[in-house]
């Protein structure tokens, strides 16, 4: 694997939620193939499982989608790491994120927004975080390595 970004990424909040929406921060968490433990969503027929176990949302975005004036903040629209300093351009499927504390993601696709994410844009406006409509999107990881996450910790982006 070779690094895609210069320096490293910064993991800013972990966010969990015994179901649905917003997720809430959390202090530290155990990731496993299945995902955040103790996080669960209310549909898993388009959430979760292996393919989806970890969601993911650059601060950079969610800053520049409230500025247009849509109330979003980390874990509001579900995602489970709310990450910085990296070119969110260059997170696509195939790309690994290796956290410093050894935990490994793999992106696997660009998260579909659902109804229940409404809260979070001007009146109910989803379509502003697909990646079809503006090309700005979460994604979902699968676990390559599990461990431990705490906020702060740094990651690096790989190929």
């Amino acid at each position: 694997m070779t690094s895609l970004a210069h320096g490293t990424g910064r993991l800013v909040q972990i966010s969990s939620s015994s179901g649905g929406v917003p997720k809430r921060p959390v202090l530290a968490a155990v990731v496993t193939k299945d995902g955040i433990t103790g996080d669960w969503q209310d549909d898993r027929r388009h959430h979760g499982g292996p393919d989806r176990a970890v969601s993911i949302l650059g601060r950079e975005l969610i800053e520049k989608i409230r500025a247009e004036g849509h109330p979003i903040g980390p874990g509001t629209t579900g995602e489970n790491l709310t990450v910085e300093g990296i070119d969110w351009a260059l997170v696509k499927p195939g790309v690994r994120l290796r956290f410093a504390g050894g935990v490994l993601l793999e992106v696997t696709s660009f998260c579909s927004p659902c109804g229940k994410i409404r809260g979070s844009f001007r009146d109910g406006d989803i379509g502003r975080l697909s990646v079809k409509t503006t090309g700005e999107s979460r994604v979902y990881s699968r676990v390559l390595a599990g461990g431990s996450l705490v906020p702060g910790e740094t990651f690096r982006i790989e190929a």
